[in-house]
């Protein structure tokens, strides 16, 4: 029997498959700033204040939404459609019939191969309650994630 993630697509998941197809990476929790210019999106180190930086999870996931008016909810009918989200990202991989990594929880079978493998923003990034707006340039990320 195969996996579920190449068993189905992404509008084929059941709500409980859904959730454990993300890795727990934290990178779409990043602020994210668009040059408006060319439309190109860079991502910082500074991450949405509900995201717990050692675990990269949300706080309040069931209210993210409410919270965080500008949090985008993740559905199969706009994966393809977000173009910024993390090449790395599950969904987008799913969604482009891609094999997910070895380090991701799903194949590994370690809920922490993502953070042990470097992938996760564990203890890397900072909260935006600690940044002023207008610094977040100061902390774009250099590398393509």
């Amino acid at each position: 029997m195969k996996p579920f993630w190449l068993d189905k697509n992404l509008a084929q998941l059941t709500p409980a498959q859904w959730e454990a197809l993300c890795d727990g990476c934290g990178r779409c929790c990043l602020e994210k700033l668009k040059n408006a210019k060319t439309g190109k999106v860079q991502y910082t180190w500074v991450a949405c204040y509900l995201l717990d930086i050692e675990t990269c999870r949300c706080t309040d996931y069931s209210l993210r939404h409410l919270l965080v008016p500008d949090c985008i909810e993740l559905r199969p009918d706009t994966i393809a459609r977000l173009g910024w989200m993390p090449r790395t990202c599950a969904y987008r991989l799913v969604a482009e019939n891609k094999a997910l990594p070895a380090w991701h929880p799903l194949v590994s079978g370690d809920p922490n191969s993502v953070h042990s493998s470097g992938i996760s923003v564990r203890n890397r990034a900072i909260s935006e309650q600690l940044v002023h707006p207008d610094d977040l340039n100061r902390y774009l990320i250099k590398e393509r994630l």
